[in-house]
């Protein structure tokens, strides 16, 4: 019975993986994005965690409306305006990784 628990667990570890590559993949930045959250690839997730991080720290969330970012002089150039929807965040970053 052990035996059959353990390769479940692992058969579920390697779907696990398999399924996340797209995120974990290492992705470099433009020269836009490196400009607020560096230049080294990053995956995914940590690319998002980075800009969060980054608003969170100069305080870009709009003080009415927590569901919209505020751009700075970094984030303009990311962004392609002053504010965006948190929602909008993961497609603008489509845009400015490879």
């Amino acid at each position: 019975m052990a035996k059959a628990v353990k390769k479940a667990a692992t058969a579920t570890k390697k779907t696990a993986e398999k399924s996340n590559s797209g995120f974990m993949a290492p992705l470099t930045p433009s020269p836009a994005l490196a400009a607020v959250i560096g230049d080294k690839p990053l995956a995914r997730t940590a690319i998002v965690k980075a800009i969060w991080d980054y608003i969170k720290a100069h305080g870009l969330q709009d003080q009415k409306n927590k569901r919209m970012i505020n751009a700075d002089a970094k984030l303009k150039p990311v962004f392609g305006k002053d504010q965006i929807s948190m929602f909008e965040l993961a497609k603008l970053i489509n845009q400015h990784v490879k």
